[in-house]
């Protein structure tokens, strides 16, 4: 199974995504805190002062990155059948800024077999979206976040709110899947919001299209897809934020190595903030997330 912080999309999530990746193809612990950046833009992570150091990778014989085909629109497969999705193009740039494409593979498979192959030799990096663990920090190495995965809110339009911000959602009903760290978040940093907790994702955006509640708090991700979406009827749109949390939605996304990969880790470091700095990172994030998480 999956990691519960970025699991693979359900059949709902698949289903309303798989409807979106014709455009995506062709578009080719403190308090939560609401991001400044605007819409269509990606939080910028690295510091654009930081020069970080970069190994000698003449020697690297070959590097494949193992991926699974089930994250859309991270990484899934076409309508060609070929890999295709963020991560891909990704993988692409980090091999052309270091110069090494000849040496860069991908290869997909099950999202249980990433980490014993990763252990076994079958590959030097994992991207697909692994939520960073402690667990897993004792075993392997990871980059730095390339992406955090923010939550949103998604409110009901021809709804009169006094104000723009969540405190016009103060003593309103809100809805949210229970049992999950959204939920948990919610109660957290949303104290006098009225969470009402459905039992799935889909009972939950049901719930909002039927005016059970006023408003949804959810991986922003998967709301802003549904939003844009036939799906949603136009009944809702984003509203505020986005907000973050490494308390409960972790560090954000980042590559998995070996532990005694660490010159390769540091390239990677450095190839992801040379991309953050020249624009390339905004460039992907715009090509597959055309509506913004942030």
């Amino acid at each position: 199974m999956r990691n519960k912080i970025y699991s693979s999309l359900d059949s709902w999530g698949r289903n309303l995504i798989a409807g979106m990746l014709s455009l995506a193809s062709v578009l080719v612990s403190g308090p939560a805190v609401a991001q400044p950046a605007g819409v269509g833009e990606v939080p910028v992570l690295f510091d654009a002062r930081e020069r970080l150091p970069r190994p000698d990778l003449s020697a690297l014989i070959r590097l494949r990155f193992l991926t699974t085909t089930d994250f859309a629109p991270f990484n899934f497969t076409d309508q060609t059948g070929r890999l295709a999705g963020f991560h891909i193009d990704l993988v692409r740039a980090i091999c052309a800024e270091l110069q090494i494409e000849a040496k860069c593979q991908i290869q997909a498979m099950p999202y249980g077999d990433l980490q014993p192959a990763l252990s076994s030799g079958q590959g030097e990096a994992v991207i697909a979206g692994i939520a960073v663990t402690d667990q897993l920090r004792r075993e392997f190495l990871f980059s730095r976040p390339y992406m955090l995965l923010p939550a949103r809110f998604v409110r009901l339009n021809g709804v009169s709110f006094d104000g723009s911000d969540a405190n016009a959602l103060s003593g309103r009903p809100v809805g949210v899947v229970g049992g999950t760290a959204h939920e948990a978040m919610l109660k957290s940093f949303f104290p006098q919001i009225r969470a009402v907790a459905f039992s799935s994702r889909t009972a939950m955006l049901e719930g909002l299209r039927k005016r059970e509640v006023e408003a949804v708090f959810a991986d922003a991700l998967q709301l802003s897809f549904w939003a844009n979406s036939p799906a949603s009827e136009n009944c809702c749109a984003l509203f505020d934020g986005p907000y973050m949390s490494e308390r409960f939605l972790g560090e954000g996304l980042t590559i998995m190595m070996r532990r005694q990969d660490s010159a390769l880790a540091e390239a990677l470091d450095s190839a992801l903030a040379a991309l953050s700095r020249n624009g390339r990172l905004q460039e992907i994030y715009l090509r597959y997330f055309p509506y913004g998480l942030f």
